[in-house]
């Protein structure tokens, strides 16, 4: 008979081994269970929560409406860092949904097939379409069912009258001469009165015209400019834009209060053709969605490169005017709470002092404290001069010079369009004068230099 059973020696070696095993195994089915957590909640599947604070934070007087709004993550799971932004699920407004169904004569009840399967036309019009502004492919989708039709007509401006709605005299009598003419200043584009064909060409065939009438208009302006055209509840869903979230830089360290997460919101409020309209989802937080009550969906949507140095002995400037100022108030909590050494530069403005200097109790009491080393407001309607943050920049640009050329990180947060491209020429000509280099070298080393090779110049631009 043989002895089979293993010796202590190899018993403690087949023991090692078994730990050794099961220690990986739980690392990663920890790794895995980290990974599925984080990977739970997502723009398709958001976590249902509530706002547990919505208020304005302008001063009396201003004409701007800039709201703080705090999410409660309660036990989802959700986690983020300084830098991170939050997607907002939002719903179409159901005032917008019912003119539309009563236009078109639908009872809302009406079954379709969307992207995320059958449902009733009011259910898609309210949560799974973007109803607050026509799409140019449903415009271009009406000039293709016209095609299909039979007996179409061209139609053109030949003539065009008018006369005094005062005493009836003739104030315009013109006629074309040639293709294509049109009266001089000739401007009117879905004005009452206008045929709808003539519109529908005019839009399908001149880009300029198509974005703005897309721009200003929802679907219950484009169905009345289109009256004449039919629609099954199918049909009037094609060419609708999916309903998307909406991202915002979120305006707290996940330090400052556990569980929360903040954000600073400027509300998108306006009147066009005589209708009061709002932001889709700015107009949704602010009004629709009432305080520990309403469900609202929300994501994390992480940042790689917006965040502060790993080292917090580096200096920081941060320019961020408006709203910009949120990721701003996130970096400044972060770096209270981590107690870092480096210097904290920050360039702010809108429209006046009074009205918009958004967390200004907060503000003043980090620079009491040194957390803010250096402040520059830049206020565009206050007194004779308009100042903006670039020229605050232009101010300073041997210290700011100084800072970068020391290690310092610069960071912009705030419009695209026009902000952020006058900050970065700014800075383009401050390494040309206070950093002795040509034109060419000073974008090389911006561009090239702080963006790319050193990852010290980061942008969260809209």
């Amino acid at each position: 008979m043989y002895d089979f059973t293993p010796s202590f020696a190899e018993n403690s070696d087949l023991l090692v081994h078994l730990f050794i095993y099961t220690s990986y195994l739980g690392i990663y089915v920890d790794k895995m269970s980290k990974k599925s957590d984080k990977s739970e909640w997502s723009a398709k599947n958001p976590f249902s929560t509530v706002i547990t604070e919505n208020y304005v934070l302008n001063g009396e007087g201003s004409r701007k409406e800039t709201r703080h709004i705090v999410f409660d993550l309660g036990d989802s799971g959700l986690d983020y860092k300084s830098g991170d932004a939050l997607g907002v699920v939002p719903c179409c407004p159901p005032e917008l949904v019912d003119e539309m169904l009563s236009f078109c004569g639908f009872t809302g009840d009406e079954e379709v097939e969307t992207h995320l399967g059958i449902c009733t036309i009011r259910e898609a019009l309210t949560n799974r379409y973007e109803v607050h502004r026509v799409s140019k492919k449903w415009i271009k989708g009406l000039l293709e069912r016209s095609a299909e039709s039979p007996g179409q007509i061209e139609i053109k401006i030949v003539g065009r009258r008018r006369y005094s709605s005062t005493d009836g005299s003739l104030i315009l009598d013109w006629k074309s001469e040639e293709d294509g003419d049109a009266p001089e200043g000739y401007v009117e584009i879905g004005d009452f009165g206008d045929n709808s064909a003539i519109l529908l060409h005019e839009l399908t065939s001149n880009p300029d015209s198509m974005e703005d009438y897309i721009w200003s208009r929802d679907y219950v302006d484009a169905l009345g400019d289109f009256a004449g055209v039919g629609f099954s509840p199918q049909q009037l869903l094609e060419g609708m834009d999916r309903l998307k979230p909406r991202l915002y830089s979120i305006a707290s360290s996940p330090d400052f209060e556990q569980g929360k997460v903040h954000l600073t919101v400027a509300i998108v409020r306006y009147n066009h053709h005589n209708r009061d309209r709002t932001g889709l989802c700015t107009g949704y937080m602010a009004d629709r969605c009432q305080t520990n009550s309403t469900q609202i969906g929300v994501y994390m949507s992480p940042t790689r490169s917006f965040v502060l140095p790993e080292d917090g002995s580096k200096d920081i400037i941060m320019v961020g005017p408006g709203t910009g100022i949120a990721p701003f108030r996130a970096f400044l909590q972060q770096r209270e709470i981590d107690s870092s050494s480096g210097r904290n530069w920050l360039f702010f403005g809108d429209w006046t002092e009074e009205g918009e200097y958004l967390y200004r109790e907060e503000m003043e009491d980090w620079k009491k404290r040194g957390i803010i080393t250096r402040q520059d407001l830049a206020w565009s309607r206050q007194g004779d001069e308009k100042v903006y943050v670039q020229h605050l920049m232009e101010r300073n640009g041997e210290e700011i010079w100084n800072w970068i050329d020391n290690g310092a990180y610069f960071y912009v947060c705030g419009d695209k369009q026009y902000m952020a491209k006058d900050v970065h020429s700014t800075l383009i000509g401050i390494c040309v004068k206070f950093g002795n280099m040509t034109p060419e070298e000073a974008k090389d080393f911006v561009e090239t230099g702080l963006m790319k090779t050193e990852k010290r110049y980061l942008r969260d631009v809209y």
